[in-house]
């Protein structure tokens, strides 16, 4: 007989999402979301879901490439947040990487999912930016690692 024992539940499994944080001259690329279903209108970092067998820094890697063209070496993403985020019963825990380097121009590569690229000053954000990037663009500008939102 399977018993679970007092006071634990079910484990908790989390999906894991990656942002990449593109700066140039002060300001950070953000693209504005069309057509996904959520924060559709809005801003947001580059950003997508780890896929299986992959690390987060290959994913990161992936989506640069993906939705922007760009292409950005292991050795230049650096790790600047790890947020635990939720957003109604969603929980998710999110990857922030700064590029040091990359090479190609930002380009929108995905149309139906976003309607523009816009580079925003990263210390004067709009206020149609995804609440939790935002906080988390704010927390990197701080030199917090760590941050919880939503909860």
């Amino acid at each position: 007989m399977n018993q679970t024992p007092a006071g634990e539940g079910e484990r908790h499994r989390s999906v894991v999402d990656v942002h990449l944080v593109l700066v140039r001259g002060g300001c950070v690329l953000l693209g504005r979301r069309a057509g996904t279903g959520f924060a559709d209108g809005l801003l947001h970092l580059v950003s997508g879901h780890l896929e299986s067998g992959e690390d987060v820094v290959a994913a990161t890697m992936r989506e640069a490439e993906e939705e922007i063209g760009v292409l950005v070496a292991r050795e230049d993403l650096e790790c600047v947040h790890v947020m635990h985020h939720r957003h109604g019963q969603d929980a998710r825990v999110g990857f922030f990487f700064r590029a040091t380097r990359w090479s190609g121009q930002p380009v929108n590569r995905e149309p139906g999912k976003c309607s523009e690229l816009v580079w925003c000053p990263i210390d004067d954000l709009p206020a149609d930016v995804v609440a939790y990037p935002a906080d988390a663009i704010r927390r990197i500008g701080k030199g917090e690692p760590f941050s919880l939102h939503g909860w």
